[in-house]
């Protein structure tokens, strides 16, 4: 999709509103028609040598047509802002439904922190758009109106006016293409210096301690000189642009003022309709300028549009109507030559792997490879597509089953589980409708209740991930607690007993087997005690496939 499709695709929930402000331009294009056609009336009047009601009539008629203009600015104004916040409300959500739901496969070359920073070109639509629906449109529509009026007085106004604005409209489609092109490019490297900075940001310690090295600066002025050559190319485009629109100003206004001066020379107008025409002129000229200044501005809305695309056509799980039986008891998980290899298809993590987990088993997956193990986990889940082989969920191929109604029946605890930034209740419950009384007993038996009593707000008190003194065995128990806090048919678990006491881990795996025992247990650990209590083990070999 093109930018230009995007932006008349941003506007199509808005046609109502469109339309009004295109309304209200038209009207207020002709309404300040009214200055130059008043001050015409009352020269004339002037000219008569005679100051009469008329007079006063007519200053009061342009004074009303400028008080009319201001209103009608400000009606389009109020209208422009309700699409501004609309916008904002709909990209925001827009950008926090997609993130969880795109396909994982569709991730792995990318760093997904860094695509949210592109929700900051919501900001950019926001600033631009009043330019290009309020003061574009002004512009045009008075810019046309004025020519109309001027082809009254002479149709050689209107001449004048079609070879000039059909010169604009050649230049634009020559050059637009290459303008638009270079702003993506110097949007491109924005973002890559932006996400540098976040990377210093996040590793800043690791930067203190070498900073005398000055890596972090040496590739920041690398970036910062791409985004800069990017900038320069499409200032290029600016300039040409520029250039021309100056050229055509010089040109309209030498030839508006001599035609405007032979036609008082040859008598075909008179005083009052020549400084009408003069008003015109400067009212065509400050539009011509007002359309000048809105091209950097078009540009800066297509690239963010276009950026924000990236993300809207970023493919999101597929919605499968097969669903799981709500039962009780586990689900069994069927696995049929299997495979799956790194992204140049070199190395196979699973190679012809099968394996029958029963439901209601306690199976550990054993392996020297931990990448294959996290990844089998991953398969199961239903986060990785499957591209050669079959996995079956009580029978069913995990392709066709509805990932919502999975989720809510799976609980995973995967290395790359994070805690965010928000209360601790909130970090546990992920938004689910939990029992205070559940979530304090989940508590107890991570063994947290000190922790959280000297919380300054109990279990309201906000957690930061990026706090140096939150422990590592706290955040694990604050993980595991979040994977354990609902009874789920499935429970996937990959290394989830990390920097637990020994004596706490044993607790923790006896209350998980006494309260789900129906449910099936998939667990990657190198932990003793499971792998005593465990009644299933499947082997991953060094090749991928089974031992």
């Amino acid at each position: 999709m093109t930018p230009i499709q995007r932006f008349w695709k941003l506007l199509s929930p808005f046609k109502k509103e469109v339309y009004q402000i295109y309304l209200y331009a038209i009207l207020n294009g002709l309404v300040n028609l009214s200055l130059p056609l008043g001050i015409q009336a009352i020269v004339n009047i002037i000219q008569m040598g005679a100051l009469t009601t008329s007079w006063a009539v007519l200053v009061l008629f342009v004074l009303i047509g400028i008080l009319f203009s201001g209103v009608f600015q400000l009606t389009q104004l109020r209208i422009v802002e309700n699409i501004q916040q609309e916008i904002f409300a709909k990209s925001s959500f827009e950008f926090a439904f997609r993130f969880p739901k795109i396909k994982l496969t569709n991730l792995q070359n990318l760093h997904t922190p860094e695509l949210a920073n592109r929700f900051f070109d919501t900001l950019t639509i926001q600033k631009t758009l009043p330019k290009i629906l309020v003061d574009f449109s002004l512009a045009v529509f008075q810019a046309f109106f004025g020519l109309v009026l001027l082809s009254v007085y002479s149709p050689y106004f209107l001449i004048l006016g079609v070879f000039l604005v059909s010169s604009i409209w050649v230049l634009f489609r020559a050059t637009s293409p290459k303008g638009m092109s270079t702003s993506i490019l110097e949007s491109k490297f924005k973002y890559i210096v932006a996400h540098w900075l976040e990377e210093v940001a996040r590793t800043h310690k690791s930067f203190k301690k070498f900073s005398s090295f000055a890596l972090h600066l040496k590739q920041t002025d690398q970036k910062t000189i791409e985004y800069l050559e990017a900038r320069e190319k499409h200032f290029g485009v600016l300039v040409t642009q520029f250039k021309f629109f100056i050229l055509f100003k010089v040109l309209l206004a030498a030839g508006l003022l001599v035609l405007g001066g032979l036609l008082v020379y040859n008598e075909q107008m008179n005083i009052g309709q020549f400084v009408a025409a003069e008003i015109i002129i400067l009212l065509i000229l400050t539009s011509t300028e007002k359309l000048i200044n809105s091209i950097d501005s078009i540009y800066d809305l297509l690239t963010a549009l276009d950026k924000i695309g990236y993300i809207t056509d970023i493919e999101l799980d597929e919605k499968k109507k097969v669903e799981l039986k709500d039962v009780t008891d586990g689900i069994s998980v069927d696995i049929t030559n299997l495979n799956y290899s790194g992204s140049d298809g070199a190395d196979y993590y699973l190679n012809n792997f099968s394996a029958n987990i029963k439901s209601g088993s306690n199976t550990m997956i054993l392996g020297e490879n931990k990448v294959s193990k996290s990844i089998l986990l991953n398969i199961i889940s239903g986060f990785i597509d499957i591209k050669s082989g079959a996995v079956k969920l009580d029978g069913i191929p995990i392709e066709n089953l509805n990932k919502s109604i999975l989720n809510k029946q799976i609980s995973i605890h995967f290395s790359t589980n994070e805690l965010f930034e928000a209360s601790l209740i909130d970090n546990i419950t992920v938004g689910r409708k939990i029992t205070e009384e559940k979530i304090r007993e989940i508590i107890s038996i991570m063994g947290l209740d000190l922790f959280v009593s000297n919380l300054p707000n109990g279990l309201e008190s906000v957690i930061n991930p990026s706090n140096y003194f939150l422990s590592k065995d706290v955040t694990q128990k604050i993980l595991l607690a979040r994977s354990l806090v609902t009874k789920c048919r499935l429970y996937l678990f990959e290394y989830p007993f990390l920097y637990i006491k020994e004596n706490e881990k044993e607790r923790i795996i006896e209350y998980m087997l006494e309260e789900f025992k129906e449910s099936t247990f998939i667990i990657v650990t190198e932990d003793d005690y499971w792998l005593k209590k465990s009644n299933q083990q499947v082997v991953i070999s060094k090749g991928g496939g089974n031992a």
